[in-house]
Parts: C-alpha cells; structure tokens; sequence
C-alpha cells in the first residue's frame, strides 16, 4: 500500500515477488507450495529474467520460500472461509495478487475486491486484457489514493456489503504504514460483520530475525530506500498482538514462518525453508 509510487507500473517489490513465485515452478524441487504463472505474464519480463540478481535461486531462496508459503497459506484460509460459506473476498495492498484468475472454481462463487493505487490497478487492468485473460464479474477493482481517500469508504462504493461477513487478506503492506495507520486499518476491519477473518503480515525487527537473514534484510530495507519506498514498520510478535487488541480484534493469533515448515516444507528433498522474518495475524470477528 505504498501511497509514494505514482507511475502506472507495478511496485518493484511487486514485481518481484509475481517473479519469485514463478522462479518457485522452474527450480524448486516438487511439490510445488503454490502453482503461480499468472504474474510472470503479466509483466512479461523477457528471456532474461532469471539473470536478474534478486532472482539468483540461490541467494533469494529463503526469501522464495516465504513468499510462496505466504501465498498458500492465505489461499488455504481462504479456501476453507469459502467452504464456511464466506463469500466475499478483500485484498488490501492487492498488488499482483492472482486468485481470481487461477482459481476462477472458487473466484466466480465468490465477490472478490482488489484495493490498490489506481494507476498500478489501470496497469494491471490492461495487462490481464492484453494477455487474454479478461476480468471476471466477480472481480472488482477499487482504486484507492490512500493519501487522500477512505479505502473502506471505496470497497462499499464498490459493492461490498457490510452486513455480511468476509475474509480480508493484507499482505506486504505494512512495513510502509506507521504504526497508527496500522491501528486504524485494523480498527475499521474489527467493525466487519461477525464471522469474518483477517489475515495480516507484520515483519521482524533486525534484532529478532535468524542470523542468516540479517543481511538480506540489510539489502531489502537498502533498496526499499532507494527506490523511494523505505520500510518504516517492524513489531515483534507481542506488539502485534498489542495492536490487535487495542484496536478491538478479541479473537487473535500469530503464527510465524517457522510454524509454517510443519506445513509446507516437511521432508522436502531441496531444504526450502522460510526466512524468519514474517508473522501472520489472524483474527476472526
């Protein structure tokens, strides 16, 4: 939800983590954590793409791990919401998000809202036409300046309908949201109709991540600063937990990527494993 980025291209860390979860496909070992070829063709990236150095499959492959075990968990909640009978779906930060096209099944039963800058939305508008994809009824694109504009004032000028309940996902987003941007987006989930669910991401503070990712991290917050979008929000599992409840969310939970290994990457042949540097927050309502 980076409200600095104004060209009708997608973030560069959009870009990159559409490209990682194609790079999962070509040089990880099977099964595969998710089956994600949408985004690569969409941004249509050209032969060379794997010479990119963040797509060394070596050096990223943690990071790798936890963008596609990122991807499946939120699918899995998603799914068994569906199965519950929750039939709306919010993407907040929606970015190069591809459900809708790669599970049209579950897609088309569903009103799924995509919330992002308007520019990156026209962007991804004419890439999905272009690339004879389409756009589904079911899809809705809600355009949000979040420097000026009210995203939930928005989803309901979309359609979204208040009294019922839905699951809303917001991943990679806030590490570009103060702290009090965060409780409010937070506050105004917990007013969602009973039975919904929020899937959020926080990041690691550098003093709690595993050693081996500090310096990733270091790379990440050093290009994130270059490219004009710095990382300004790091909480530690406690603090997100203090957040939730101060903002009215009774039912709320963690969930690292380390308890993610059990789930995903147990007994796999190539040692993928995730980064430590992503919590989940899960909360029902």
């Amino acid at each position: 939800m980076d409200t600095k980025k104004k060209t009708n291209e997608p973030y560069n860390t959009a870009v990159r983590t559409a490209l990682w979860r194609a790079l999962h496909l070509e040089v990880d070992a099977k099964p595969h954590i998710i089956k994600d070829e949408i985004g690569l063709r969409l941004i249509a990236p050209g032969a060379g793409w794997r010479q990119r150095p963040d797509m060394d499959p070596d050096f990223t492959k943690r990071l790798r791990a936890s963008v596609v075990a990122r991807a499946r968990f939120i699918e899995d909640l998603l799914l068994d919401q569906h199965k519950q009978g929750i039939s709306q779906y919010v993407i907040l930060g929606a970015g190069l998000d591809t459900f809708a096209q790669r599970r049209p099944d579950i897609a088309s039963t569903m009103q799924v809202y995509e919330i992002d800058q308007p520019a990156i939305q026209a962007w991804k508008r004419s890439r999905l036409n272009e690339a004879g994809l389409g756009i589904q009824k079911s899809l809705h694109f809600v355009s949000v300046d979040f420097e000026t504009s009210s995203w939930w004032s928005e989803l309901l000028n979309a359609g979204f309908d208040s009294a019922k309940p839905a699951f809303v996902a917001c991943t990679g987003v806030s590490l570009y949201l103060s702290k009090d941007a965060i409780i409010s987006m937070l506050e105004q989930i917990a007013m969602l109709a009973r039975g919904s669910t929020l899937a959020m991401t926080f990041y690691l503070p550098m003093d709690l991540l595993d050693e081996e990712d500090k310096f990733l991290q270091q790379i990440a917050n050093k290009g994130a600063q270059e490219a004009g979008t710095p990382f300004i929000s790091f909480f530690s599992p406690a603090q997100i937990s203090g957040m939730a409840t101060q903002a009215g969310l009774k039912q709320a939970r963690t969930i690292s990527t380390k308890q993610m290994i059990p789930l995903y990457f147990a007994n796999r042949i190539d040692q993928l494993v995730p980064a430590s540097g992503e919590v989940f927050l899960v909360a029902s309502i």
